[in-house]
């Protein structure tokens, strides 16, 4: 949901600076957050962020295109002679929002910070949606290959997916109602499987 920038991915470095930023954001939040703040925790200089990162909130661009793609990633499962591809993406994709829902960082942004969501939602696409949707243009043409995903142009498949995908993530705390298990977190999770399953299916 962020754009992503050349140093977003360059190493162990900067993975020990985004590290440093993370706990900066989770102690305090972002606005809170300055530069000497995450050279300290990092153990470099401020001159060592400036060369890479302008100002903070691009560091925390780039923190969040890290954090998550490796959710997004880690919730696809691995490939199984069982399953067809869309049971493999349905189950990836529910996994994912409920885990970017109780992820630390996604939680205290948006509690927070959510004003740094705002134009992934309103305005443009980010690194984080182009990665996911280069990820689910990959397993709906698994799908298409296979027969168990409805044939469709597969970049528009995949946008509408998305669309479905992120309101859940973004929203799913407002409808909520924990005390209701009928409108539990697990119950609209449920819903989100059985809306992607009719709305993939052949």
């Amino acid at each position: 949901m962020t754009p992503i920038r050349h140093n977003a991915s360059a190493g162990s470095d900067n993975d020990t600076v985004l590290d440093a930023v993370r706990d900066c954001v989770l102690a305090v939040g972002v606005r809170r957050t300055t530069l000497t703040d995450v050279a300290r925790r990092a153990g470099v200089s401020r001159m060592t962020l400036y060369r890479r990162w302008p100002d903070v909130r691009s560091l925390v661009g780039d923190l969040m295109t890290r954090e998550w793609i490796a959710v997004a990633t880690g919730a696809m499962p691995e490939h199984r002679a069982d399953m067809t591809a869309r049971e493999l993406l349905t189950r990836g994709l529910v996994d994912a929002v409920r885990d970017f829902v109780a992820h630390p960082l996604f939680r205290k942004i948006l509690d927070v910070d959510p004003e740094l969501l705002l134009p992934y939602v309103l305005d443009r696409r980010g690194a984080s949606q182009e990665a996911l949707l280069e990820l689910l243009a990959d397993a709906l043409r698994d799908g298409h290959a296979d027969g168990s995903v409805r044939r469709a142009p597969v970049e528009r498949q995949a946008r509408s997916v998305l669309l479905i995908v992120q309101s859940f993530t973004l929203s799913l705390r407002t409808m909520t109602d924990e005390d209701d298990p009928e409108l539990s977190a697990e119950a609209f999770l449920g819903e989100l499987r059985g809306i992607l399953e009719r709305t993939l299916t052949p």
